[in-house]
């Protein structure tokens, strides 16, 4: 077997954000007006901090940020009482952040209105009592994440999951607690994983699936120098997928590591237009697919961040769109995301 490589650097590695070499490309702000909700980036105080200082200090860059969505990192969870219930300290966590953002005195967004946490399904139909006390510890609970990103060469997350998970039928009876609880499901896998998500996605209909980070086709380890046959095989799979009514699909985390773009080992910052260049075949397939109706723009902050700036990332995504009417602009940016995850307009 293959010595393992960690795609993301998992530690210290991943989050490693240099500023000094940020702050040498600024760009002024595209289409400024335009309403975003921001559904996907994290809080955590671990390797490096980012917290709602830190937060702030991204979203008040001059985007129309109205509102965002915490997803799950693994961030302050409980230390006493059950293993199972440890993941709610997340929640209790974020709710408590959102609650300093709703009091309007940190500026007009409402940061982490809507919350993504975690519960391991593996628990079968037990874990419905997680599922509840998520939703005791918050109303802006919306749903779970259980990352699943398997290969044999590449590892994404801090801790492995074991290959083939989602056709586990305990863990496919804890998946089934979803639904009926109205909750979200968010997916973090590899595109040579899809598959099994589009299996997934049949055998629970009436269960919204979200697929994150545009499936994550692979870029390094064995995969790299080979992008054009995984953009073949990836392109493949979303278009599989996207035939799944209840699938929708993030537009970004383009800036990991795992991709394999390397913006990171550059000299200077990319601009957003080398972002936007890089991006588009990936971010133009999805929407071929899926629509704007069913796909949202996400910053993946601070992951992403190693890549650019958040202002220069935002830009890219609205060059990416430049030729796109309003409605569809809007939808993308901000009415998609606002729709999955009830998001009250701002």
């Amino acid at each position: 077997m293959a010595k393992l490589r960690s795609a993301d650097r998992t530690g210290a590695g991943m989050y490693a954000v240099n500023d000094d070499w940020l702050l040498q490309h600024d760009e002024p702000v595209l289409d400024p007006d335009l309403p975003i909700v921001d559904p996907h980036h994290h809080l955590w105080d671990r390797d490096s901090r980012y917290l709602l200082d830190e937060l702030l200090d991204d979203v008040n860059t001059g985007h129309n940020v109205r509102a965002t969505v915490f997803i799950q990192c693994r961030s302050m969870y409980r230390a006493d009482g059950p293993s199972e219930f440890h993941p709610v300290g997340e929640t209790e966590f974020v709710n408590g952040v959102a609650a300093m953002s709703a009091s309007g005195h940190y500026g007009p967004a409402r940061l982490c209105a809507g919350i993504v946490s975690h519960a391991d399904f593996r628990l079968g139909a037990r874990v419905r009592e997680v599922l509840e006390a998520h939703i005791a510890a918050s109303s802006r609970f919306r749903g779970i994440r259980f990352s699943t990103p398997w290969d044999e060469n590449v590892q994404l997350t801090p801790q492995r999951p074991p290959q083939g998970i989602m056709a586990d039928a305990t863990w496919r009876e804890g998946f089934a607690q979803l639904q009926p609880l109205g909750l979200t499901f968010d997916a973090l896998l590899f595109h040579t994983q899809i598959g099994e998500l589009i299996d997934l996605a049949r055998a629970f209909p009436q269960t919204l699936i979200i697929l994150n980070h545009v499936g994550c086709p692979i870029g390094v380890g064995p995969y790299a120098g080979k992008r054009d046959q995984v953009f073949a095989d990836w392109s493949k799979s979303i278009a599989a997928l996207s035939r799944c009514d209840n699938v929708t699909i993030k537009l970004g985390g383009l800036g990991m590591h795992v991709f394999g773009f390397d913006f990171d080992k550059r000299k200077v910052p990319p601009s957003s237009q080398e972002l936007a260049d890089a991006w588009r075949p990936y971010v133009e397939t999805c929407i071929a697919a899926f629509g704007p109706d069913r796909a949202m723009f996400e910053s993946n902050f601070p992951v992403d961040k190693i890549s650019g700036t958040y202002k220069t990332m935002w830009n890219a995504f609205k060059r990416l769109t430049a030729g796109a009417s309003g409605d569809e602009k809007r939808a993308l940016f901000h009415d998609t995301a606002a729709g999955v995850y009830g998001i009250a307009s701002l």
